[in-house]
């Protein structure tokens, strides 16, 4: 894996990380809310004989540390923008997942240039027009003993079936975040509203959602599907927040199908 970093127009540096054969079609992958690109550990590999696979830190994360600011999924779509033009421009085929399926359709709507076909996991649209948790699961993220806010994430995150202690995930943080950093983070996910933006959204998309999905309600997914024009919309039954790693045997072969 190559890494390398790439100054943004306010002089804040983000770590971007590539991998897979030089000469092909790449693939930029978004990681969620206050994740560095670990979050694609289990995942990226999958893709990696068909596509150059791109991740970055988003700020405030991994390697990609300065400033705390207002962040935004705008801004950090326009980071993302910065790093295609900085390895070669595009249009680029993106994964998003969680916030950063938030940040890809900011992205693919202001920088509809940028994006040759798009995947939105696990997500939505934010604002008003969105279902948001059921007050027990904010409840329990907010809860004081970290043990317990480890076995709600692993709940949320995976099904009874996954065979690993809530310590081995790779979904649940940057645990080197700063507390500013991390509010930065859920303070530009918790304003994100893209319901103006999606209709503009030109690239072929595809959303995918689990069914039992209570971190980001599964009923979000048909609200996105319904207002980009002509995306699909493919639910995995029994999926929860992490299913795009948990079943990756079988996303990853779809999400692969779609974007070729």
């Amino acid at each position: 894996m190559q890494t390398l970093t790439v100054p943004m127009s306010d002089g804040f540096g983000v770590s971007v990380q590539v991998a897979g054969p030089a000469d092909a079609p790449t693939l930029l992958l978004l990681a969620g809310q206050a994740n560095n690109h670990h979050w694609w550990d289990l995942v990226r590999g999958g893709f990696e004989a068909r596509w150059r696979t791109v991740t970055l830190d988003q700020r405030g994360t991994g390697d990609s540390r300065g400033p705390v600011g207002e962040w935004s999924t705008r801004l950090f779509a326009d980071d993302a923008a910065a790093v295609v033009e900085h390895l070669g421009g595009g249009p680029v085929a993106v994964y998003g997942t969680s916030m950063g399926g938030r940040v890809a359709q900011v992205l693919a709507a202001e920088h509809p240039e940028l994006v040759a076909r798009l995947v939105l996991a696990c997500t939505s649209p934010g604002g008003p027009h969105a279902q948001e948790r059921d007050a027990g699961v904010r409840r329990d993220l907010a809860h004081p003993d970290p043990a317990h806010r480890r076995a709600t994430l692993r709940e949320l995150f995976y099904t009874d079936a996954w065979p690993h202690r809530p310590e081995d995930s790779v979904l649940f943080g940057d645990r080197a975040m700063s507390a500013e950093e991390t509010r930065a983070h859920l303070r530009a996910s918790a304003r994100h509203d893209a319901w103006d933006l999606l209709p503009r959204i030109s690239a072929p998309t595809l959303v995918l959602h689990g069914t039992d999905d209570r971190m980001v309600a599964t009923a979000n997914a048909p609200l996105l599907a319904e207002r980009i024009p002509g995306a699909v919309l493919h639910l995995h039954e029994g999926g929860r927040h992490g299913f795009f790693e948990e079943f990756a045997t079988e996303i990853t072969p779809l999400v692969s199908d779609f974007l070729e």
